[in-house]
């Protein structure tokens, strides 16, 4: 038996006489209720935390095309360097030339620092690439990867040449084979000769993407997304889609086509929070708009992109006007909503149609989903939203859009946000979704189960955009955040027909270079782990089941109400398999006994179960203990009885366990 499970056993076999009385729910698998969305579990991608450029994205080198605002921020140069602006890649014009230095000892040439480091694996082959031009005949460089710390003769410890043969701008291709793993390498480059040469677009790609796509994403993190099976995939954001001004807001237009020609952007999140301030934080686009419904494919997800209604974030600019696009000025951002639909789901005879096939996707990516706005309030967003909706339902009518509520999942005295208005306005306009964002703290999650229960079934649908447990002084991943959210997400289950979608957030954080927290998966530059969080998840995910199934306790919804001390549960019917499925969450500090008649169900059988038990609360994965904290499985007995069979077991303190049998 695993250590951490047997150690949850022993701590509830010493403590048994501690819960005297069993708790008796009843389950109902006769009955089916309400279908579950396949979108109901999902994920949600923002460029917070170096998730995109530095994470996520395949690319190694930052400020490849020396567009940021210092144009050699990331590089080290040395010898004769000069920058010019005037490069073959119209919104990218930036490139550096290297000449010679004017003596036969000096050196010419540039060093790369990565995303805090460039992370490399012993065996592992990395695509450098590079747009250059001879000035003065073919010339050449040497490409290396270097450790500065060695205490060894040399400080490289892989080089390749490259020969720069062309008067004409040209991409150069050669493969670095790694002999050794290391986290914090760089990348160097030298002049070769005394022949000056421009380099452009700069670029080193692990050879090995998920999928191997060239542009691609980074092998054990998407493989991470995928291993959640994922419904839908919430993109680009998030705070990023409105930017801190309209100037900096996220605009899917520039993110397509060649890579080398999507124009940096600013990350709003460089400079959000002074005490996690990265002034090297922006966005290179090169994980675009393509490549996030490429994304969404691979994984098997539905994409969810969002777009600007016009307003820049309202945080940062509250009520003001100039801030936000006047009224009589929205149309190129409709277009842009509808130009979108076009190009992910028009044929490639359409304008926006053509530019998908371009990149290598000639069949549509059959979108379904639109968000615009995200997290905004107010009169401002709602009297921009309309336009966008009429112009949406005329053209594309089977496009269900999604609109927001707001930041936050209830008024809020004397706040200029209102919940409540949020859900009249996208109930006026007609929303097919509206979504909710919620940080709360242990006791709002503990208190919150039956939050959806009393929702207008005959309204828009929900899709709970943004959530995650904040720990009351503890804003990290600790154990107790994560069976809080598993205990709260029973309710989304309960309430299949009003709950279609949940996306928790943030999903990625780089160890070195966070602002926000708590997330999901967290990584450095070669290895990675996922959070309890992230386990939860995948436990709700793989264990969905099409059909709510009626679940009670004294004829009550089990959500820790009067009496049920701290257990929160649901129950689903998995109509591909035949199987039941039930959900308990024990969040009080006791073991407890409980007992599920299951009517419909007939005959003895054995349940495989699935739980997450921790003895320390404040517990949580990390690097060095990547599975400090994982589901275990195991098994349970289901007994005949006279009229119904029976599931009797003791969960732990703490605790979160699914069951899952043959009906």
């Amino acid at each position: 038996m695993n250590i951490k499970f047997l150690t949850c056993a022993m701590a509830l076999s010493a403590s048994l006489t501690a819960s005297a009385q069993t708790h008796v729910m009843d389950v109902n698998a006769k009955k089916l209720g309400a279908p579950i969305q396949s979108t109901m579990y999902g994920i949600f991608f923002e460029d917070i935390n170096f998730a995109a450029d530095g994470g996520l994205y395949g690319e190694l080198v930052k400020n490849r095309s020396f567009e940021f605002p210092q144009s050699l921020m990331g590089w080290q140069a040395f010898g004769r360097v000069e920058v010019k602006n005037d490069g073959p890649f119209e919104r990218c014009p930036h490139y550096v030339v290297l000449a010679n230095p004017g003596h036969k000892e000096r050196r010419s040439g540039l060093v790369n620092e990565g995303f805090f480091g460039i992370g490399v694996e012993k065996g592992e082959q990395y695509r450098f690439s590079v747009w250059g031009k001879a000035l003065q005949g073919a010339g050449a460089i040497r490409v290396q990867l270097i450790d500065e710390s060695s205490m060894g003769e040399e400080q490289q410890f892989v080089e390749q040449e490259v020969a720069i043969t062309s008067a004409d701008w040209k991409k150069y291709t050669v493969t670095l084979t790694s002999p050794l793993t290391n986290k914090h390498a760089k990348l160097r480059i030298f002049l070769k000769g005394d022949k000056s040469v421009a380099l452009e677009h700069i670029s080193l790609f692990p050879v090995n993407t998920f999928k191997g796509r060239e542009n691609g994403m980074r092998r054990d993190l998407a493989q991470a997304l995928a291993d959640l099976h994922p419904g839908i995939f919430r993109f680009p954001g998030g705070c990023i889609v409105e930017g801190c001004d309209l100037e900096t807001r996220y605009q899917w237009k520039n993110t397509v086509g060649p890579v080398e020609n999507r124009p940096l952007n600013q990350n709003r999140w460089e400079h959000t929070f002074d005490y996690r301030y990265y002034p090297d934080y922006y966005q290179s686009y090169g994980l675009g708009f393509f490549e996030f419904f490429q994304l969404s494919e691979d994984i098997g997800a539905e994409p969810l992109p969002i777009l600007s209604v016009g307003l820049s974030c309202q945080y940062q600019n509250w009520e003001t006007e100039s801030a936000h696009v006047p009224m009589d000025q929205l149309q190129p951002y409709i277009d842009d909503c509808l130009d979108l639909i076009e190009f992910a789901n028009g044929p490639v005879t359409s304008k926006w149609g053509k530019v998908r096939a371009d990149m290598g996707h000639p069949a549509p990516f059959n979108m379904k989903y639109i968000g615009v706005g995200n997290e905004q309030w107010g009169e401002y967003y709602y009297e921009r939203l309309k336009p966008f909706v009429a112009a949406i339902r005329a053209k594309y009518p089977d496009i269900k859009i999604v609109g927001t509520s707001g930041p936050v999942p209830e008024d809020v005295p004397d706040a200029t946000y209102r919940f409540e208005d949020g859900w009249k306005a996208m109930k006026a306009q007609k929303a097919d979704l509206v979504d909710e964002h919620y940080y709360r703290d242990e006791q709002w999650f503990l208190t919150h189960g039956l939050r959806y229960d009393s929702y207008d079934r005959k309204g828009p649908k929900v899709f709970a955009g943004e959530y995650a447990c904040h720990g009351k002084g503890k804003k990290w991943n600790h154990y107790e955040a994560a069976l809080l959210e598993a205990a709260f997400m029973t309710g989304f289950e309960r309430n299949a027909d009003v709950v279609w979608m949940t996306t928790p957030a943030p999903l990625f954080a780089h160890v070195d270079g966070w602002q926000w927290r708590p997330d999901q998966i967290w990584y450095d530059n070669t290895q990675m782990f996922k959070t309890v969080s992230y386990y939860v998840q995948q436990m709700y995910a793989t264990n969905a089941g099409t059909n709510v199934l009626q679940l009670t306790m004294d004829k009550k919804p089990v959500a820790n109400q009067d009496g049920q001390d701290g257990l929160f549960a649901s129950a689903a019917f998995d109509s591909k398999t035949g199987e039941v499925i039930i959900k308990v969450a024990n969040t009080s500090r006791q073991p407890q006994a409980v007992s599920f008649n299951l009517t419909g169900v007939k005959g003895d059988r054995t349940a495989q179960t699935l739980t997450l038990c921790h003895d320390g609360m404040d517990d949580e994965n990390s690097i060095c203990k990547p599975e400090l904290i994982t589901p275990q499985p195991g098994t349970a007995q289901v007994s005949n009885g006279k009229k119904q069979s029976v599931l009797n077991d003791q969960l732990p303190a703490m605790s979160f366990r699914i069951y899952r049998f043959k009906k």
